[in-house]
């Protein structure tokens, strides 16, 4: 493992946590997208279905683990515990723009057509747009607060460190995995948005 991949973790870890507090300091999910939250867990959930199948470190399992648990308790904070201060009103885009391509998407093109790789491609293309309903919250709201800017700040860096990850192993292992990659730089680039939202906003 390279350093590029464990800086990405840990920014990953950082920018759920810093959610993850700030809904639990201010009793709060005012500027938070429940549905990009809803589109994370489904990331996770539908990418590490190898845990009940592989083994590859304790590291990899325990970080698998702590974003499944982070991102369940994320929504539950949302749509349960803290649901009056909830703005559904704005938070209203239509998911299945985003579900029903990327399930399309994810059976056309992945590396075996096996029920766990189907599903593994469709976390990767579903994780490169789960961020567009928190985009388009900010967008219409016109409104981000720090500790939200905060936490799109260091998954935007996550993304970043994992292209670095990326150019690193292809160099040093010859390994390459176009659908990843794709998808990790489509992503960033709607980050780079936020950040021109965030300046003209």
């Amino acid at each position: 493992m390279n350093v590029f991949r464990i800086l990405g973790d840990v920014s990953h870890l950082l920018a759920i946590i810093i959610l993850l507090m700030k809904i639990l300091k201010s009793k709060s999910c005012a500027g938070i997208s429940g549905k990009s939250q809803i589109l994370f867990a489904l990331v996770f959930t539908t990418r590490y279905l190898d845990l009940f199948t592989t083994f590859i470190s304790v590291y990899n399992t325990v970080m698998k683990v702590i974003f499944l648990v982070c991102a369940y308790v994320t929504v539950y904070m949302i749509y349960v515990k803290f649901r009056k201060t909830f703005d559904s009103e704005n938070d209203s885009f239509r998911l299945e723009f985003l579900l029903v391509p990327v399930t399309g998407l994810s059976f056309l093109e992945n590396h075996s057509f096996t029920p766990l790789e189907i599903l593994w491609t469709f976390s990767i293309y579903l994780e490169a747009v789960a961020i567009l309903p928190q985009l388009f919250m900010i967008s219409k709201t016109g409104e981000a607060e720090t500790i939200t800017t905060h936490y799109l700040f260091f998954l935007g860096l996550y993304r970043a460190l994992y292209i670095a990850n990326w150019v690193w192993r292809y160099y040093t292992e010859n390994f390459y995995d176009q659908i990843a990659v794709v998808s990790g730089v489509v992503q960033t680039i709607f980050y780079c948005d936020f950040f021109y939202l965030y300046v003209t906003k």
